[in-house]
């Protein structure tokens, strides 16, 4: 970005905070007069049997993977809806298509961002608001228990394979939306 033509807005907190949400999109309003895209991407995981979840477990999972999908979607519609545009953008997980041993929790949050995703597109589309979801593999980032660029990351996507699937779905014309993309490393076997 050219230093003229850039703006950044900095928000702390977390993304299970309906005021944050509230605020994040009255503060991006009032310093660009308009929402073009949302991108819902944080996640949180943990996997382990499910005997051994807590209850803790599951609320902080889906207050982050769930909860802050449905928040900052609910923040932004208004505005979307007034000016009959939009994009909202949910990064999922191939697992919420496919499970595995010791996922439960995490893969039943994905599935449920998921849910939430296909049935607000049907909703918002009479807005022209269009709602994409993003089913990514393993992606060499800190979600990991080994630190990004790790060795065993070496096949992994990067954070510019995901920026560029990203900018893939963004720039279609606003008669055509991407509704699901499926990505993966070569490398996985999934």
């Amino acid at each position: 970005l050219k230093e003229e033509e850039s703006k950044c807005l900095i928000f702390i907190g977390s993304v299970s905070d309906a005021t944050l949400a509230n605020k994040v999109v009255k503060e991006t309003i009032e310093a660009f007069e308009k929402i073009d895209f949302l991108i819902n991407n944080a996640g949180y995981g943990i996997f382990k049997p499910t005997v051994e979840i807590t209850e803790q477990d599951w609320d902080e999972m889906y207050a982050t993977n769930t909860k802050g999908t449905f928040l900052f979607s609910k923040a932004v519609l208004p505005q979307m809806q007034e000016q009959q545009s939009g994009h909202i953008i949910n990064l999922a997980s191939d697992v919420a298509r496919r499970t595995f041993e010791n996922g439960a929790l995490y893969c039943s949050s994905k599935f449920a961002q998921d849910a939430f995703s296909m049935a607000l597109r049907k909703e918002v589309r009479k807005h022209k608001i269009k709602v994409s979801v993003v089913y990514s593999g393993l992606v060499d980032t800190h979600f990991h228990a080994e630190p990004e660029g790790d060795a065993a990351h070496a096949e992994w996507l990067t954070g510019f394979d995901m920026a560029s699937s990203l900018h893939y779905i963004m720039e279609q014309p606003p008669n055509v939306v991407i509704d699901e993309l499926m990505i993966h490393p070569l490398s996985q076997d999934y």
